[in-house]
């Protein structure tokens, strides 16, 4: 399988593989409960994730997301690797319920997905924006996903230990967060 291939079919399979080890017991994270989709487009830069297998060779990621005519959200992923190639990943977001837009499942576009569709869509939870729509917390129910976002790819002290400090609060293990690494 092409690299091109492998890292949206590795996606999929681990957002779904995940999905069914999600601990029962555990009170899922609050959202933000609602999201102004039209504040939210545009270019998002990852300061920090979990951890993940699809993108484990990933130093710098950035994702775009552009709101469609039908309402749903379409979903470019770029990741910079160790290796200095971007790879992509192309997908749609679509709220979980309808009138909520704090709560999407998201389906990257790859031949396992348009297989089982059903199957491939992750969960993705906007946990916290700020007023001005310029970072963001998104996790995952089960919190084993997480990403810190903005819309650029650094911020203050202040504002890191915010967004750590909110995840932190909400049972995410931030201790084991990767960050944004800086490129020569």
């Amino acid at each position: 399988m092409s690299m091109r291939l492998a890292v949206p079919f590795c996606c999929c399979l681990t957002l779904v593989l995940t999905g069914c080890t999600s601990a029962r017991d555990e009170q899922p994270p609050p959202t933000t409960q609602q999201v102004e989709l039209q504040r939210y487009q545009g270019t998002w830069y990852e300061l920090a994730r979990l951890p993940m297998f699809f993108q484990r060779n990933c130093v710098q990621s950035e994702a775009r997301y552009g709101l469609r005519e039908d309402g749903r959200i379409d979903v470019t992923n770029r990741c910079l690797e160790n290796d200095g190639q971007w790879n992509q990943a192309n997908g749609i977001a679509e709220a979980q319920v309808p009138g909520r837009t704090d709560k999407l499942w998201v389906r990257f576009d790859n031949w396992f997905s348009r297989l089982a569709p059903d199957l491939t869509k992750g969960e993705y939870w906007v946990l916290y924006h700020d007023a001005d729509y310029r970072v963001a917390v998104v996790g995952h129910p089960n919190r084993e996903y997480l990403w810190l976002l903005s819309r650029t790819p650094t911020v203050s002290d202040q504002t890191r230990d915010q967004l750590l400090a909110l995840a932190r609060k909400q049972g995410y293990p931030t201790e084991q967060l990767i960050w944004r690494q800086a490129m020569p």
